[in-house]
């Protein structure tokens, strides 16, 4: 072999050496894509379950206010409570109990549920999911009451207390 080609071989040969791993920098650039990636991956899959959550629950209170209905059909009043339509009871997707009142029973004025303006949202019964926290105040534009599901208007209207106005 000529001294030139020798030569030639030996730089090769070491830049391949050279070329062998990642650099420091490259692996934190490459960690720190993988992390923002991660993190808004992570942060659509926690809204996507939320919404589904949410959807579910106004589905549970629509299909509740039809097992009303037909309980008041057939006996001639509101249930006193959903264990007279469900006795097993009546979870919403956060593991809360749903909440109802007979707005006709004795004594349930002082339970209605109002908005912003403190006049009833419901004149037959109200219906809500506690919502995620699983708090509640009587007025729906309180802090703890604007992510419950409620049924409002009597029943025109379920869906999240933040969202109704009237």
């Amino acid at each position: 072999m000529d001294p030139q080609t020798d030569q030639l071989v030996r730089r090769l040969v070491c830049a391949c050496r050279r070329k062998r791993g990642f650099t420091l920098i490259e692996i934190i650039v490459a960690l720190a894509i993988f992390g923002i990636l991660a993190t808004v991956a992570y942060s659509s899959y926690t809204e996507q379950i939320e919404r589904s959550k949410r959807t579910k629950a106004i589905s549970d209170i629509g299909s509740i206010q039809l097992a009303i209905m037909r309980y008041e059909s057939s006996n001639g009043a509101l249930p006193d409570a959903l264990t007279d339509i469900d006795p097993k009871g009546i979870k919403d997707p956060w593991g809360n109990a749903y909440v109802y009142t007979n707005l006709g029973a004795k004594g349930s004025a002082k339970d209605r549920r109002q908005d912003h303006k403190l006049n009833p949202i419901n004149s037959d019964f109200d219906l809500f999911s506690p919502g995620k926290n699983g708090a509640w105040q009587k007025q729906i534009t309180q802090k703890d009451s604007l992510d419950d599901i409620i049924r409002a208007r009597d029943g025109a209207f379920i869906g999240v207390a933040a969202d109704f106005s009237q």
